[in-house]
């Protein structure tokens, strides 16, 4: 084949004459990829732009947490992590023994960091996830001891968070935080001895007014257990005896919302910003807690009382730790939750100590949910901070249902009725169904309707006692009628015109109050006119008797000095 002219187009790139090939060498005569050298040197300067890149990432999350910008603090260090992680899976043939230790004890100090910031925002389940995978990686790390340590003692698992603090005193890193740690470490074996024992006193707290902080409190649970109750539902029982003043339990809420009260009410609009920033609250909290989630899915919603399951006890308290899958809880489910076991710091068998005084507060507290409502009540309860003491306010026998009154015992059976249907809840109680029947009674109806119109107390006081001679009513049937007219009584006991004219007819103060507590119980309106008595009659009534009902009104975890001067708040 001949060819007309030189055509250069049809030789290979490589062998065209404007553009002569360079001379073969090494690995490319033999058309082998770049060497390794090469390639190591192109890694180490990714591994060198990461390093900048995972140096400036560590530096803005340092700062955050710093600054104390909790949720953007998380997102950086996430960042932050997640390029170590990928640092070690992508270039782990290339990283020295000292660079790979390096990084991992930077992921360690960053999952520590992260967990401090995640407990800010209460995200407690998190926070401990990220203590866990630190301390695979050091067991030993201080800060992440430190800081597992005081997220347990914040959810009240003081046993564990004992040992926490305990390893973390070996690290050589503690010598400058020594003496912190040892306080928390003696605060948790404090907290661990109240929780096991329940040997509470606030007596000191009482006698200096209710000064300074409160006093730290532990979670408790004494001798009860729940069961199906005839009441309603679920309730919970005692499984001993019980004397009056008896502590039942402590309890830390899960969630709580107050508002300072301007005046004696607070207002509508007032009350619904708190009930949705409380609902909001403890929605939150049950997505960042899987055990918290599972227990409020457990609380009753006012329907199918009798279909509930009656969880064990075990399961609320805080040393149990259960492993179990997240539960989203619907919002219309989760309204009527905390509708149905919401408490109100201003309960009628509630006293509040304590700074709290000034506040009207809601919270959701999961034992004090099981207890049911009775008009002839065995159980008060005080408010300390964000906890709730639970203490019986009469004698209780062992299998007795522990029950409120939630709304005002000593009150005419149709209050009781009217405040039933504000509540829901229809009381079927021994009291409700004697004075029911008693009420078909003409002459009862007489003496309501004295009661109604004004007339005079000793009059009245005097038929009723008359009627249940006649009636032969007589105990505690007898107690549930004075509990009933106890507005009768104690404006008689009040008046020395009254007292002139009817003393002598009608029962003495302290036999009618001695049988009115062996009914509903200790109640400040009682213990107020028994304290007004040993003024009057310059204490012709008993101090022992004042301070037992006393007793009964603030349970035992008071000494005597305090209880004196509780009764002094009723003069």
């Amino acid at each position: 084949m001949k060819f007309d002219r030189y055509n250069s187009s049809l030789l290979p790139q490589n062998l065209n004459p404007k553009n002569p090939p360079r001379p073969l060498r090494g690995r490319d005569q033999l058309n082998l990829p770049p060497s390794n050298s090469k390639m190591r040197e192109e890694k180490k300067q990714q591994l060198k732009m990461a390093e900048e890149q995972m140096q400036l990432l560590r530096s803005k999350a340092t700062e955050l947490l710093l600054r104390e910008e909790w949720k953007d603090c998380v997102h950086a260090y996430s960042q932050y992590i997640s390029l170590c992680q990928d640092q070690i899976s992508s270039t782990d043939t290339l990283l020295e023994a000292d660079q790979l230790h390096k990084i991992r004890k930077s992921i360690c100090l960053a999952l520590s960091n992260r967990a401090e910031a995640r407990s800010r925002l209460r995200d407690f389940s998190k926070a401990l996830e990220d203590c866990d995978q630190a301390l695979q990686i050091d067991s030993n790390h201080f800060k992440t001891l430190f800081c597992k340590g005081k997220i347990l003692l914040n959810l009240n698992r003081y046993s564990i968070a004992m040992e926490c603090f305990r390893v973390a005193l070996l690290d050589p890193q503690a010598n400058g935080s020594s003496q912190s740690v040892n306080g928390y470490l003696e605060k948790c074996k404090k907290l661990d001895l109240l929780s096991k024992t329940g040997a509470f006193d606030l007596s000191d707290w009482i006698v200096n007014g209710f000064r300074g902080k409160s006093p730290e409190l532990a979670e408790y649970t004494g001798a009860v257990q729940i069961r199906k109750s005839e009441i309603s539902g679920r309730g919970l029982f005692t499984t001993k005896n019980m004397d009056a003043g008896t502590l039942v339990l402590v309890t830390k809420a899960i969630a709580t919302e107050r508002s300072i009260l301007p005046g004696k009410d607070l207002s509508e609009d007032a009350q619904l910003v708190m009930w949705k920033n409380f609902i909001d609250k403890v929605a939150d909290l049950s997505t960042k807690c899987n055990k918290t989630g599972n227990l409020i899915s457990k609380l009753s919603t006012g329907e199918d009382e009798d279909g509930l399951e009656v969880p064990d006890i075990c399961l609320f308290r805080p040393e149990t730790e259960e492993k179990s899958h997240p539960v989203e809880i619907e919002m219309g489910k989760m309204l009527a939750i905390l509708d149905v076991n919401s408490l109100a710091e201003d309960a009628v068998s509630t006293k509040v100590l304590g700074k709290n005084n000034d506040y009207y507060g809601v919270g959701l507290w999961f034992l004090a949910s099981f207890i049911n409502h009775s008009c002839c009540p065995n159980a008060r309860r005080l408010h300390v901070g964000d906890y709730l003491i639970v203490h019986a306010c009469r004698d209780i026998k062992a299998g007795e249902e522990i029950t409120f009154a939630y709304f005002d015992p000593l009150s005419p059976l149709d209050k009781r009725k009217e405040m039933s249907m504000t509540w829901g809840i229809q009381c079927k109680c021994k009291r409700c169904n004697f004075e029911e029947e008693l009420w078909s009674k003409k002459e009862a109806r007489e003496i309501e309707i004295g009661l109604e119109r004004g007339m005079d107390v000793g009059g009245i006081v005097y038929r009723l006692e008359e009627e249940m001679r006649r009636w032969m009513v007589r105990g505690r049937e007898r107690a549930y009628l004075r509990a009933s007219f106890w507005s009768a009584y104690s404006e008689a006991y009040r008046s020395d015109r009254t007292m002139k004219r009817w003393g002598r007819r009608i029962p003495a103060m302290d036999a009618v109050v001695d049988s009115i507590v062996d009914v509903v119980g200790s109640h400040e309106r009682l213990l107020k006119i028994f304290t007004e008595g040993m003024k009057k009659n310059g204490g012709l009534i008993g101090m022992e008797r004042a301070l037992k009902l006393c007793r009964g009104v603030y349970g035992k975890i008071v000494k005597k000095q305090a209880m004196r001067t509780l009764l002094d708040f009723h003069d």
